[in-house]
């Protein structure tokens, strides 16, 4: 099939990535080796410590991420079945929109299976927070990378909520500003694909994102302290089953998540919204794996 072709190819670039990086860190050699199609899925999977899950076809101008939720919801069922037979203890990076209901999909694929480990499964919103990091720094005149957003919800329009009140370093925003910059995060994704006109959707942004949140994942099987990233995930921080917060990564994963922190009024109200469409989307990936 098309999108499991490509699905090859993705995850053959994906691990062409990390092997580079890794040979860059550790100086050692690296390979890259190709699977091709259904059969060789499980040959692909097994033994794995890290899966990255990028599969999925690209949004196009007007279409929301719940308009792919039909075709790319039945990619992921698929993919977290061969996770859950062939390397059930892997750390998963899923990226296949719309995470909202997708990571809700592998939980019950996982459950259903016995393989469930809420530590291990993390949906990947860290566009999300290069786009906030991005942003800010456009407006207060600073380098991105010394820029740090929280970025909580989910990962698709309103559910999005970056904490503008605990940007490090410390910034004073103007609510024309809170709002500028509140909607430009929510709306990145959009504002590409329709400046792609139908081309593409953000794929070197995510490219990017997706390397920074598996390197961090990696660092964290290492060992490595303090490792922390905002991700969607099994979450008790809110009264939903999964919510995204910052996390602390590290050799099983999630090894702690911390509380939302103190919110402005402005953004606990943009909490309530988030969380009321946070529920529809989470309802939406359940109940496809049940029906």
């Amino acid at each position: 099939m098309m999108w499991l072709t490509l699905l090859v190819l993705l995850l053959i670039l994906a691990t062409w990535i990390l092997e580079l990086w890794y040979a860059s860190v550790f100086q050692v050699p690296f390979y890259v080796r190709g699977f091709l199609g259904q059969q060789q899925l499980e040959e692909a999977l097994t033994g794995m410590d890290l899966v990255i899950i990028p599969a999925g076809v690209p949004r196009k101008p007007g279409m929301t991420r719940d308009d792919l939720f039909n075709i790319n919801a039945g990619i992921v069922k698929t993919l977290c079945e061969g996770i859950a037979k062939c390397c059930p203890k892997a750390i998963v990076n899923l990226i296949s929109n719309p995470v909202n209901s997708t990571v809700p999909i592998a939980a019950e694929v996982f459950k259903k299976a016995g393989t469930f480990d809420p530590n291990r499964l993390l949906g990947v919103t860290m566009l999300d927070v290069v786009r906030a990091n991005t942003f800010v720094a456009e407006v207060m005149g600073l380098d991105p990378r010394e820029v740090d957003v929280p970025v909580i919800g989910g990962h698709a329009g309103v559910t999005i909520l970056p904490l503008l009140s605990q940007v490090k370093p410390p910034c004073s925003f103007t609510q024309k500003e809170i709002e500028y910059l509140t909607n430009r995060i929510q709306n990145g994704g959009t504002e590409v694909v329709e400046a792609k006109a139908g081309a593409g959707s953000a794929t070197l942004s995510m490219a990017y994102a997706a390397v920074q949140f598996a390197d961090a994942c990696l660092r964290g099987l290492r060992g490595d302290a303090d490792i922390v990233r905002c991700a969607f995930v099994a979450s008790h921080v809110t009264e939903l089953p999964f919510f995204a917060s910052k996390v602390r990564l590290g050799r099983c994963g999630v090894e702690e998540i911390y509380p939302l922190g103190p919110l402005n009024e402005y953004e606990r109200v943009g909490l309530e919204k988030a969380k009321k469409e946070l529920e529809t989307s989470i309802e939406k990936g359940v109940a496809f794996v049940k029906k």
